[in-house]
C-alpha cells in the first residue's frame, strides 16, 4: 500500500495514518528545487512512544508542489499535496537529498530510472531501512548525529524497519548479532528487540545502545555491523526455505561522560497524546488543531528546543519509564514539560528524596487546567458517532500538585493569556496557568494577564473584551535542601507547534540555576523574593474530573510500576532504584489528594539512598518473551486503531 504522509508540515510528529504504519509506503512531498515541501508532514512515528523510539517516516519523497494534471472536464490544472506525490511512487527507488534529515525525507527522492535498473536484476531478499546509522552524517542522521553516546546515559534507541521481499511472512529464529569492526567496539553494550514474525512484509529491529562504564573516558568512533537472518517459506515451485541476511551498519560517536550539571533528563513517560483519548490542545487560541497529537517528544514538536540545548552544551536524555527508573545522582536537571499523566506514590517520594538529599534540579513547565472549560469543550465527532470530552487539560495540574506538594508548590486553575517582558525579552503567555502556592524565601514573578477561565471559554472565548487584567504569579524559583526547583505555568514557548514566541533564553537561565546553581540577577532580584509564603486553601486547588475513566488512558492508574526497555539495562523489568517493593499502585481516584504525611523539614531515611536497589520480582512475567516489541499498546477508544497497531507495528 502507498499512502500520502499528510499535509500538516512543517510541524514535526504530524504523520497521518495509514502512512505511518510499517507495512505502508508513506510518501512526502518536495518541490522542483528538491526542497522538502513546507506542507509535507514529517516524522518520526509516534506509535512507539514512550517506551520505544519512532520509525523513519516518510519512506520516500516525490514531487508534490504544483503538479500538472487533467481537469475532469477539459484542460489542465496544478495541484499540490502529498496525495499528489503518492501515485508515482509504487515500485520506485530513491536518491538521498542533501540537507533534510531522515525523518523529513526517508530514503530520499524517487528515482524511476534507478528503480528500473534494480528491478531488472532483483532477487527476493530481506533488508533493513535505514541500512546505515552514521553519527558522522549530519544532518541526515539527525537527531543521532547531534548528540554522541557516553557512558552512564539512558539507552539510545534506534528503530529500523525490516523489509521482507521474500514473502508476505517471514521469521527471525535467532537474535541479531553485533559485529564490532574495531577494538573500541567492545565498549558498546547493545540489546535488541525485534519482530520474531514478520507480517505482512515488514517488521522492526530496535537497537538499545549503551556505552559500558569502562568507556567513561573514551573519545572516538565505534564502527561495526548488526546482522539478522530472516527466513520465509518457499515460493511456488520451490522446495528450499528462503533465507536472507540483513545488515545494519553502525558508525557511532562516543565522548567522555559529561559533567552532571550539563546532563538533562526529559520526562516522556507522563506525557499522554491523542490517540487514544481526547487530549486537548495546549494553546486554546489555536482553532484549527484541537488535539494534542504531535507526540510531545524531544524529536517531534520540541525538536527546536532540543537543537538549542545541544548548541548550548547540554546533553539531553529521555526517560520513558517512571521516575523510579533513573539514578538522580547522574543528572543536573529533570525537565518535566506539558505532562498529562498521574504519578505513582513511589515516584513522588523518590523525587522528594532526589531533590532534597541527592541535589537533583527540577524544572517544570505546566499548562492550563480548568474543569469548567474542559466540560464546555465537549463535541460530537462525526467519524466515531460519539461525544468526545477532554480527559484532562493542557496538563494534569492536580497530578502535578501532588508531585510538588512536598515542596509547598501548587498551580491554580486560571487560564492566562497575554504579553509580558522579563529581562528585556518579550514573551507570550498562551493559555498558561498560575502559581497559587510557593514557600517563603523563594522568588516569584508575577505579570498582568487576562484570566479567560471565568468566561466559559470555548473556541472564541479569548476575544471576550469584558475580562480585566490582574497580576498573576507564573514563574517561581526555589532552593530546597541540596536541590533547586523552577516552575513555570506555560509550555507553548518551548513547543514548536503553534509557537508565538520562544522562551529558550529563559529556559537556559533556569537550567543554569537547577543544574549549576547559577543565579541570574534578574530572576533572583530581591524585589521578587517571597517574605511570606504564597498559599491558597485546598478548596481552591484544581480538582480531578470524576466523570471520566482516566485509567483507560493512563500508564499509572491501575498499572504496575515497572522499568521498561527505555531505561538502563540493569533495571529492566524491575521497579527501579532506591525502592522497597510495593503492589499495584493507586486506584482510579475519586480523586483523593495524596497526603505524604510529612513536611519539608522532615527527613527521609536515606541510609541506603546512594546504593541502587532493584528487585527481580515479576521479571519472569515481564520477560516472558525475551525479545519484547517496541510498543506498549494502550487501550484504544476505537477498534480501527487497535488492528493496525498490533499487526503492522509489533508484528504479532
Amino acid at each position: 500500500m502507498v499512502s500520502a504522509i499528510g499535509n500538516d508540515g512543517p510541524l514535526y510528529g504530524t504523520l497521518n495514518n495509514p502512512a505511518d504504519q510499517s507495512d505502508v509506503i508513506g510518501v512526502g512531498g518536495i518541490d522542483y528545487s528538491d526542497h522538502i515541501a513546507s506542507f509535507s508532514s514529517r516524522g518520526m512515528s509516534t506509535w512507539e512512544i514512550p517506551h520505544g523510539y519512532g520509525r523513519v517516516k516518510p519512506d520516500v519523497v516525490a514531487y508534490g508542489r504544483e503538479i500538472m494534471g487533467s481537469k475532469i472536464s477539459t484542460g489542465c490544472k496544478s495541484l499540490s499535496g502529498t496525495s499528489v506525490a503518492s501515485p508515482v511512487v509504487a515500485g520506485v527507488g530513491a536518491a538521498k537529498l542533501a540537507g533534510p534529515n531522515m525523518y523529513e525525507q526517508g530514503a530520499g527522492r524517487v528515482d524511476l530510472l534507478e528503480s528500473y535498473e534494480i528491478l531488472r536484476s532483483y532477487q527476493p531478499r530481506a533488508s533493513i531501512f535505514p541500512s546505515v546509522l552514521d553519527y558522522t552524517d549530519c544532518p541526515y542522521s539527525w537527531p543521532f548525529c547531534l548528540q554522541p553516546l557516553y557512558a552512564g546515559a539512558m539507552p539510545v534507541i534506534f528503530n529500523a524497519t525490516v523489509l521482507n521481499g521474500m514473502g508476505v511472512i517471514g521469521y527471525v529464529h535467532s537474535p541479531p548479532i553485533w559485529h564490532p569492526s574495531n577494538e573500541e567496539g567492545n565498549l558498546l553494550s547493545i540489546r535488541f528487540t525485534y519482530s520474531e514474525v514478520i507480517w505482512p512484509w515488514t517488521g522492526y529491529l530496535a537497537l538499545h545502545m549503551q556505552i559500558k562504564e569502562e568507556g567513561a573516558h573514551f573519545s572516538g568512533v565505534i564502527e561495526g555491523n548488526v546482522t539478522v537472518r530472516v527466513h520465509s517459506p518457499p515460493a511456488q515451485g520451490e522446495r528450499a526455505v528462503r533465507t536472507s541476511t540483513c545488515v545494519l551498519k553502525l558508525k557511532l560517536n562516543v565522548v567522555p561522560t559529561p559533567p552532571r550539571s550539563k546532563r538533562v533528563l526529559w520526562d516522556q513517560f507522563h506525557s499522554i497524546k491523542y490517540p487514544p483519548g481526547y487530549i486537548p490542545r495546549d494553546s486554546l487560541d489555536v482553532r484549527n488543531d484541537i488535539l494534542d497529537w504531535h507526540g510531545d517528544h524531544l524529536h517531534t514538536n520540541f525538536h527546536i528546543m532540543f537543537n538549542m540545548l545541544r548548541d548550548a552544551g547540554y546533553y539531553i536524555e529521555t526517560l520513558g519509564s517512571p521516575l523510579t527508573c533513573f539514578d538522580a545522582s547522574q543528572y543536573g536537571t529533570l525537565l518535566m514539560v506539558d505532562l498529562e499523566d498521574e504519578y505513582f506514590q513511589e515516584e513522588i517520594e523518590k523525587l522528594r528524596d532526589d531533590v532534597i538529599n541527592t541535589g537533583l534540579g527540577l524544572a517544570v513547565f505546566a499548562e492550563w487546567y480548568n474543569v469548567d472549560t474542559m466540560v464546555k469543550m465537549r463535541f460530537f465527532d462525526d467519524n466515531t458517532r460519539s461525544w468526545w470530552t477532554p480527559v484532562t487539560g493542557g496538563a494534569n495540574i492536580p497530578a502535578l500538585n501532588d508531585l510538588l506538594a512536598p515542596f509547598g508548590i501548587a498551580f491554580g486553575d486560571k487560564i492566562l493569556n497575554g504579553d509580558f517582558s522579563i529581562d528585556d525579552e518579550q514573551s507570550r503567555y498562551a493559555s498558561g496557568t498560575d502559581i497559587v502556592r510557593f514557600p517563603r524565601g523563594g522568588y516569584v514573578h508575577s505579570f498582568p494577564f487576562l484570566d479567560s477561565s471565568e468566561s466559559g471559554a470555548t473556541q472564541n472565548f479569548l476575544l471576550n473584551s469584558g475580562m480585566n487584567k490582574a497580576d498573576s504569579p507564573i514563574l517561581g524559583l526555589l532552593e530546597v535542601g541540596e536541590g533547586r526547583i523552577a516552575v513555570y505555568g506555560d509550555s507553548n514557548c518551548l513547543d514548536s507547534s503553534h509557537m508565538v514566541t520562544n522562551c529558550y533564553r529563559l529556559l537556559r537561565k533556569i537550567l543554569d540555576f537547577t543544574g549549576s546553581n547559577i543565579k541570574d540577577p534578574v530572576l533572583f532580584s530581591k524585589s521578587v523574593k517571597q517574605d511570606m509564603p504564597l498559599y491558597e486553601d485546598d478548596n481552591h486547588l484544581s480538582s480531578r474530573r470524576t466523570d471520566v475513566n482516566f485509567s483507560m488512558y493512563s500508564a499509572v492508574l491501575g498499572k504496575d510500576l515497572i522499568c521498561r526497555t527505555d531505561s538502563r539495562f540493569e533495571v529492566w523489568g524491575t521497579k527501579g532504584y532506591n525502592l522497597h517493593i510495593r503492589g499495584r499502585n493507586r486506584k482510579l481516584p475519586g480523586y483523593d489528594v495524596i497526603d505524604l504525611g510529612r513536611g519539608l523539614n522532615s527527613t527521609i531515611d536515606t541510609s541506603n539512598s546512594r546504593r541502587p536497589k532493584f528487585t527481580e520480582k515479576n521479571k519472569g512475567d515481564y520477560f516472558g518473551n525475551r525479545y519484547l516489541g517496541e510498543l506498549d499498546v494502550p487501550e484504544l477508544v476505537a477498534s480501527q486503531w487497535l488492528v493496525p497497531a498490533v499487526i503492522a507495528i509489533t508484528g504479532w
